[in-house]
């Protein structure tokens, strides 16, 4: 086994903050596994009475991703698709518009999110760390550590994943915690 054959693998031993970025991003890639290389049907699958979709989850954890790290660590306005959306009329807008985007819209705004924030990571991390404060606080004003951040973060990513474990394994049995060795994404259905 090397670290090229499976690079979301965190290190054994690290600094926290690589160990906290290892943990999200294995998360962010067993999670992307589970949503890769289907088509419409596969992605708008639905188990029992939830009406949680793989193509829902993948357009939720982008504006996750937008969320946390544009305005929750920065204090920037929503941009791209989410700038318009009335939020009030419809409060999960990302899971029910998702049923009308293709899976290469979907898997593309999911990876172009991921992307801005690994750079916003970045940055962050090289102006102040873990410990610095983020733009988001409290009731009280009192603002949260980028630390605070990322762990809630990896919470939400560790939840949805659990979702996408089922959703996957009720689309074509796709089952394991981990992708396997040399896996990268496809997208959809299709071409690499």
């Amino acid at each position: 086994m090397s670290n090229s054959d499976y690079p979301w693998e965190p290190p054994l031993a690290g600094t926290e903050a690589e160990q906290v970025l290892g943990a999200l991003d294995r998360l962010r890639t067993t999670f992307r596994w589970k949503a890769d290389a289907l088509d419409t049907a596969g992605l708008q699958t639905r188990v029992g009475a939830s009406s949680l979709t793989l193509g829902g989850l993948l357009k939720h954890l982008a504006l996750v991703e937008d969320h946390y790290f544009g305005t929750k660590l920065a204090g920037e306005p929503p941009s791209g698709p989410w700038a318009g959306v009335d939020w009030d009329a419809d409060p999960d807008w990302e899971f029910s518009s998702a049923a009308t985007d293709t899976p290469e819209q979907l898997c593309r705004l999911w990876d172009e999110a991921v992307e801005r924030s690994r750079a916003r990571t970045d940055a962050a991390l090289a102006d102040g760390g873990l410990d610095q404060l983020v733009h988001a606080s409290d009731d009280d004003g009192r603002r949260a550590s980028f630390r605070r951040l990322l762990c809630d973060l990896i919470e939400e990513y560790g939840r949805h994943t659990g979702h996408a474990d089922l959703l996957r394994e009720a689309v074509d049995g796709l089952v394991g915690e981990d992708p396997p060795a040399g896996w990268r994404p496809v997208g959809s259905a299709g071409a690499r």
